[in-house]
């Protein structure tokens, strides 16, 4: 899940005087207590998604010697970032310096300018597109659930072909209903579901990819990925791109490092904290990764399913498969909310500065609720939020492709959030020269993942408009 507050890792953000106290840092704010291990805890989790569902399909389009091997540039690039990125989480001094509590914070004290506004278009356009990727992989697991049930029920003699839109329209009417709580990501308890589900369903992909190995008796794919035949010479050159994208939306995690930044004791200064928990998770991730892909692509070859969980390679057992799609889908409605908190703060901040004397968006309507506290009611976050998610779900709806909304969203994001910034933030921060060997080292790693992201955002598109040539709008059944 990807968190977007302190508050969602159990730190309050409430600025309290120090007075002398030993309760507060030098900031004023309560003692950070995290560690190395916690720190770590909390990367996993956050990255540890949805993304994992994809990676047999990603390995099967790279091959055995490709796709392990991008898996490991990837996972060397993002902890490289990483630290890079840490590096930026105080202004001046690395131990006594200015605290950047949120990624953009850390953007406006070593960029400012264009850099800010242009972070916030493309950290918003990617909160729109994992909203919209959101909806469609839970409503994919919602119908896998129904699916499996009924291939059990005929004995795998119906084809069981369900219509998306139900699912997709129960999904936006219960994020409707949950995007009303009002700071949603500040539950202290949505880390802890998150973790769990998260794990569920990826140890159970896991473990079905390993069950039907041993049922195979062989291992399947070869060196190269999906031969010629199965697919046109063009459609592996796509799929090799989008395969790419699949990868990089994996490892996400870079916009909410600062936050988890912000959770750390010092000393050690938190830089140094980050960079060992970094390792540490961005290694055990990396592990995780990589068997989840090979025992996909080991499973079914070329015939690996673009959704490991939903892509039907499985049919049994059907209780177990149940079980990992009822945890996505309370994952993803959690996360969902957690991610969308930050966009939906920015506009009604914004809607209020502009207009502080209207009350249909400053008032608050007291709603009684019988045994609570009653209920405070803002007319405008009511419709802006609730138009919000028809928006995305109507979206959802018209382009119902997993892998290449999941392709597109780690492409979109990739090279700016997790590359451009922290490399550019680090040049600023530690004043390297520019035309220096370091400086230029630094941008030929962002130019290169640069062209990455272009190539996977190609794939990604390439792969929407061959899944368009079949398909009609608001009809898609799995």
């Amino acid at each position: 899940m990807k968190m977007g507050e302190n508050q969602a890792f159990g730190i309050s953000n409430d600025v309290v005087p120090q007075g002398g106290s030993k309760c507060f840092d030098d900031d004023g704010r309560l003692k950070r207590t995290g560690t190395v291990w916690t720190a770590s805890a909390h990367i996993i989790t956050a990255v540890i998604g949805s993304g994992v569902l994809s990676l047999a399909w990603a390995t099967a389009q790279l091959g055995w010697v490709a796709g392990p091997a991008v898996m490991f540039l990837f996972s060397l690039v993002t902890y490289y970032t990483s630290v890079l990125l840490s590096a930026c989480y105080r202004s001046g001094d690395p131990v006594s310096g200015k605290r950047n509590y949120t990624y953009m914070d850390a953007v406006q004290a070593n960029l400012g300018g264009w850099n800010v506004k242009l972070c916030g278009v493309v950290q918003y356009a990617n909160i729109v597109g994992v909203a919209i990727g959101y909806t469609i992989a839970s409503a994919i697991s919602m119908m896998a659930i129904k699916r499996s049930n009924c291939f059990h029920a005929s004995g795998g003699k119906d084809p069981c072909q369900i219509n998306s839109n139900p699912y997709m329209i129960g999904f936006g009417i219960v994020e409707i209903i949950f995007s009303q709580i009002k700071d949603f990501d500040q539950l202290w308890w949505l880390s802890i579901v998150a973790s769990v589900m998260s794990f569920t369903y990826s140890t159970i992909g896991l473990g079905l990819g390993v069950a039907q190995i041993a049922a195979n008796g062989k291992i399947g794919g070869s060196l190269t990925g999906i031969s010629i035949g199965t697919v046109t010479q063009t459609q592996k050159v796509w799929r090799s791109f989008q395969a790419l994208g699949d990868i990089a939306f994996a490892y996400s995690y870079s916009i909410i490092l600062i936050e988890i930044q912000d959770t750390v004791k010092s000393p050690p200064s938190e830089a140094k904290t980050m960079k060992k928990a970094t390792l540490v998770s961005v290694s055990v991730t990396t592990l995780f990764y990589m068997l989840c892909g090979a025992a996909g692509y080991a499973a079914f070859g070329d015939m690996a399913p673009g959704n490991l969980l939903t892509g039907f390679g499985f049919y049994n057992p059907y209780w177990l498969l149940d079980i990992a799609n009822a945890a996505i889908v309370i994952h993803l409605v959690g996360a969902y909310q957690v991610y969308c908190q930050p966009l939906f703060a920015f506009v009604e901040k914004y809607a209020a500065e502009k207009s502080p004397d209207s009350e249909f968006i400053t008032k608050d309507i007291d709603v009684p609720i019988p045994g609570f506290r009653p209920y405070k009611l803002n007319l405008f976050r009511l419709v802006w939020r609730t138009a919000f998610v028809i928006t995305t779900t109507v979206i959802s709806m018209l382009l119902p492709f997993f892998n290449d909304v999941v392709g597109f969203l780690g492409a979109l994001g990739f090279w700016p959030l997790t590359v451009y910034y922290p490399v550019e933030m680090y040049i600023a921060q530690k004043k390297i020269p520019k035309w220096s060997s370091r400086w230029l080292c630094l941008q030929t790693l962002s130019f290169a993942c640069l062209m990455i992201s272009i190539a996977a955002a190609a794939g990604s598109v390439a792969g929407v408009v061959l899944d368009l040539k079949s398909y009609k709008p608001f009809k898609t059944s799995f």
